[in-house]
């Protein structure tokens, strides 16, 4: 007998705006193009190296986690940030944790972490020691955005779904008012400072319960590092910024210009 898991399903911000396309004739796409980090609704571009794929935190700015369903059958995605569950900020397996829930080719858009029924609080990029990891006292895995993909197990059905496995009309979210931006920092510490995720402004984003039996092993997962660009440069993921060299510019100072002195530019009438 298969045994029954409860799991949220995300009443997400872009869902409460408008209703997701279904995208059935689109083609299943590769895992990473499951997972997409957005900084003010644009896709993060991601980075190979070694194996692994990288973006860039962002200082300071707040970001949210776009998840898509490529499959023809509603999935369960553990989603964790710095080893936490974004639900309930536990550190479980995959198969163990709290799910979000897509329909068949669904898109959602988780945007913080889940702190209630009806609200989250944002994701944003800060320091290690900033982190809501470092505030809980669990800092094993910052700097990482984890997102493993279980199936509905696939059933015969004679019958509409019962109550209880209908999704609500998801609610208009509401935010509470901005905090105030944490203070700059010292630029020429950047190089000793590691990217970790805190815990930024709430917002509103209703959710509910509902009853999957899903299979034994994930679909896909998807793992990405993210790390500030000294960092990236680093660890070689991205090339380092050319520097000036201040003597070159000297040496190609040439004293004198062939030629005369300028008329100055007609006055204005």
């Amino acid at each position: 007998m298969t045994r029954s898991f409860a799991y949220l399903i995300a009443a997400t911000l872009a869902l409460a705006a408008a209703p997701p396309a279904v995208m059935c004739a689109s083609p299943v796409p590769r895992p990473v193009e499951a997972v997409d980090i957005l900084v003010d609704g644009v896709a993060q571009p991601r980075l190979a190296h070694g194996g692994r794929w990288y973006v860039e935190a962002r200082k300071g700015r707040e970001y949210a986690i776009r998840l898509r369903n490529p499959y023809p059958v509603r999935v369960a995605v553990a989603l964790s940030v710095d080893g936490l569950n974004t639900i309930d900020a536990r550190e479980t397996t995959a198969a163990a944790a709290r799910k979000w829930v897509l329909d068949p080719y669904e898109v959602v858009v988780i945007s913080g972490w889940q702190t209630s029924q009806t609200e989250a609080r944002r994701f944003e990029f800060t320091t290690e020691e900033n982190s809501y990891g470092q505030a809980l006292g669990k800092t094993a895995n910052l700097g990482v955005i984890s997102a493993v993909f279980f199936k509905e197990r696939v059933r015969t059905r004679t019958s509409e779904p019962s109550k209880d496995q209908r999704r609500r009309e998801p609610a208009a979210p509401s935010e509470s008012a901005k905090q105030e931006p944490a203070a700059a920092r010292d630029e020429s510490r950047a190089y000793e400072e590691y990217a970790a995720t805190g815990m930024g402004r709430r917002t509103g984003h209703a959710v509910e319960q509902v009853w999957l039996d899903l299979e034994e092993s994930p679909s896909q997962m998807v793992n990405i590092r993210y790390e500030f660009r000294p960092q990236l440069v680093r660890l070689g993921v991205l090339p380092p910024v050319p520097v000036a060299d201040p003597l070159l510019r000297r040496e190609g100072a040439r004293g004198f210009e062939p030629g005369f002195a300028p008329e100055p530019p007609p006055r204005k009438k």
